[in-house]
């Protein structure tokens, strides 16, 4: 009973996948999914194991599916106003806050805020599912050997992705790999290196198991590709500019699966060719919670706006200006929104999921990469390829450093509320500082790091020291 009280965050769910849990998960997925074919188990519900449902390609299927609805609705990468494409548009230079609250708009993150620890601990539950999907996989004797390294590419890719984000928002961190308690209670966290080591043997693990093609017609599974994608970030971030390229190119040479659009109205729709993965909305013909996160109709706004420093970065041609936000005025002044997602509410026949990883990201990670490695030509080649998309001529940047900078300015132009690019390109490029000193008043060099909640270091002291500056 005494170790029970020592539970907190990634440990929660460590005993968790008893038999409730696992029924309850299975049965909520497959009635998100209209799965069908959850009695094929073979057992009748009372009776139904842990051990049980990866046995069965239908509930061992709504075992991992039922991480992504976790990933949509709660923690970093849910389009609501809690995930990062809000959060870090106000941490960063994206967005003004007009109404509401948020310690992120004024850098003021508290350990013992609710913020952080929500985010910290929905993470690190979303990262015990895909450890438990992993060793229930690895451990089933009836599941098909295809299926089996599906569901394995799957957990190892969440995994990865997961940790990648948590790494870049509060720094050192615990790699978790295993549901095992007594294990998990005492981790210690690593250093950035320690991690990435970890996580990109995830990930090409995960490129070894997963598919080439999708399994699902909308790419809410990810594939091989997707995989590929997250190691080419991967790479980026950790200046490894020729594996970097390489990568980003065993991508975009996948024609037969990605086509170029062309369309700005069409990139965020959920047919669209340039998606690598998506995740799919909770009720059949609802939308993205990104659109209505963002959206607003009258002025002033009630929550946010897109920040006059981004929009003031947009040239009069740039052609995303004009279709990816969108101005609402009151007579007299005027504010505008994120409107890449354009489809509120339930539309009968849902228009647009929320996109995780698209095309656009993999050029722009070659074109820094080449750049790097004094391929300007190759780098100027890849980043006009979004210039010409978004109306605008070959860039005028003829020096190495003056291309870097272009490309940084184009990923802030390109991505902006997507899932924090544009406060980890600050960040992983040493901006930060200079950026965002002279827009938000207090802001401290050790706010590149959130706090580690307090509540962790108390139950784990391993977990220590805090980071600095809280």
């Amino acid at each position: 009973m005494k170790n029970n009280t020592r539970l907190s965050g990634y440990r929660r769910l460590c005993n968790a996948l008893t038999l409730r849990i696992a029924l309850f998960a299975v049965i909520s997925s497959c009635v998100i999914s209209s799965c069908d074919n959850f009695t094929e188990v073979g057992l009748p519900a009372s009776q139904l194991t842990a051990a049980a449902v990866f046995e069965d390609k239908a509930t061992a299927n709504a075992a991992m599916t039922d991480i992504y609805s976790k990933i949509r609705d709660n923690g970093l990468l849910t389009g609501s106003l809690f995930g990062l494409s809000n959060q870090l548009g106000f941490y960063s230079d994206e967005l003004e806050l007009y109404g509401g609250e948020t310690n992120f708009y004024n850098n003021a993150l508290l350990p013992s805020g609710s913020e952080v620890s929500e985010l910290w601990n929905s993470s690190y539950n979303q990262i015990y599912a895909a450890n438990a999907v992993f060793e229930g996989v690895e451990n089933s004797v009836s599941l098909p050997v295809a299926e089996r390294d599906q569901l394995k590419g799957e957990a190892l890719f969440v995994r990865a992705l997961l940790h990648f984000y948590l790494l870049n928002a509060f720094g050192d961190i615990p790699y978790i790999r295993t549901t095992n308690y007594e294990h998990n209670r005492v981790v210690e966290r690593m250093t950035e290196n320690e991690v990435y080591v970890l996580l990109k043997a995830d990930l090409e693990q995960a490129i070894f198991l997963l598919p080439e093609n999708y399994i699902s017609e909308e790419r809410v599974r990810p594939n091989k590709w997707t995989a590929e994608a997250l190691l080419a970030r991967v790479n980026l971030y950790m200046q490894l500019w020729d594996e970097a390229s390489n990568a980003a190119s065993a991508v975009l040479n996948q024609s037969e699966l990605y086509f170029w659009e062309a369309d700005l109205d069409k990139v965020f729709l959920k047919e669209s060719t340039v998606t690598l993965w998506q995740l799919m909305p909770k009720i059949l013909g609802d939308n993205s919670q990104e659109a209505e996160t963002f959206s607003f109709i009258s002025g002033p706004p009630p929550m946010s706006a897109l920040s006059n420093s981004l929009m003031d970065s947009f040239t009069a041609d740039d052609q995303r200006k004009t279709h990816w936000t969108t101005p609402v005025t009151d007579g007299t002044a005027v504010w505008y929104h994120a409107s890449k997602y354009k489809a509120i509410g339930n539309t009968g026949s849902a228009m647009e999921y929320s996109i995780l990883f698209r095309l656009a990201e993999q050029y722009l990670i070659r074109a820094e990469a080449r750049a790097h490695q004094g391929d300007l030509i190759g780098a100027k080649e890849d980043l006009n390829k979004i210039r010409h998309t978004a109306g605008l001529p070959d860039t005028e940047a003829t020096t190495g450093a003056a291309l870097l900078d272009a490309i940084i300015l184009e990923r802030r132009l390109e991505f902006f509320t997507e899932l924090g690019h544009r406060f980890f390109d600050l960040k992983r490029t040493g901006r930060l500082d200079a950026v965002l000193s002279p827009l938000k008043a207090g802001w401290n060099s050790t706010d590149l790091n959130f706090p580690i909640p307090e509540s962790e270091l108390l139950l784990n002291p391993n977990l220590s020291p805090q980071n600095a500056g809280y």
